[in-house]
């Protein structure tokens, strides 16, 4: 559906798309980052309509998708791109994409969970997310190369076991995904662990990042990660 997605230029590589028409509970941030010798797109949202047409290909060149984690409104699209990349942990549920894995049963009776409506007589209760089997598996210490950048992949648990991030530790740019994001932090769902995203923050407050783009929100600098992480480790109910 044309006009399904809103998109904002961040900088000449670097587009964010979101869904607009979406609770804002599942309205997250998919990033496409245009490298030298292959584009990267992180995350694919909720997949209601169409992704891939919305991504400005580049002749030639492949385009690696990368979820960082399997919740329903980072993996909705994942079905639509060839290259797919996500966390080994969790590779068997790609495979499936069953609800429970997903979390795609909790939309299906979220009240406001579109305010437009993608197509006549769509429903929320109907909504099912293809298998999108991984093509890479992605571990703690990984690297992803782009020709003129490289990534390495962190382990990041704690919102949920699989999650993980991406950081280019030459230039500082970094993709939380949902590790950390400057906006009301989830660590309830059945497969958080409060635990393990204590530690997940304390190994942030040692993480030099330029400018992180995370899985909801604005974008934050190196300081405003810090006081995200500072902040959740002086929570008394995250203990």
């Amino acid at each position: 559906m044309s006009g399904w997605f809103s998109k904002s230029i961040v900088d000449e590589k670097t587009t964010m798309l979101t869904e607009p028409f979406v609770h804002e509970y599942v309205r997250a941030n998919i990033w496409h980052l245009r490298g030298r010798d292959v584009d990267l797109l992180v995350d694919t949202g909720m997949g209601i309509c169409p992704l891939a047409p919305e991504i400005e290909l580049s002749d030639g060149k492949p385009l690696l998708v990368v979820a960082t984690h399997i919740h329903l409104d980072h993996v909705g699209s994942l079905h639509e791109f060839p290259l797919r990349a996500g966390p080994r942990m969790s590779a068997a549920q790609f495979e499936s994409m069953d609800d429970a894995a997903t979390y795609a049963y909790m939309f299906h009776d979220l009240e406001g969970a579109v305010s437009k409506l993608p197509a006549p007589g769509w429903k929320a209760a109907d909504y099912r997310i293809p298998s999108a089997p991984l093509t890479r598996t992605l571990d703690e210490g990984d690297g992803i190369d782009l020709g003129d950048r490289q990534f390495r992949v962190l382990h990041l648990p704690g919102h949920s076991p699989d999650s993980i991030a991406l950081l280019d530790e030459a230039d500082g740019l970094f993709f939380s995904g949902d590790a950390i994001y400057d906006d009301t932090l989830i660590d309830d769902l059945p497969d958080s662990d409060r635990t393990a995203y204590r530690r997940t923050m304390q190994r942030l407050l040692d993480v030099p990042i330029r400018i992180g783009h995370g899985g909801h929100g604005p974008s934050f600098d190196g300081k405003r990660m810090h006081d995200i992480a500072t902040a959740y480790l002086g929570r008394t109910d995250a203990i």
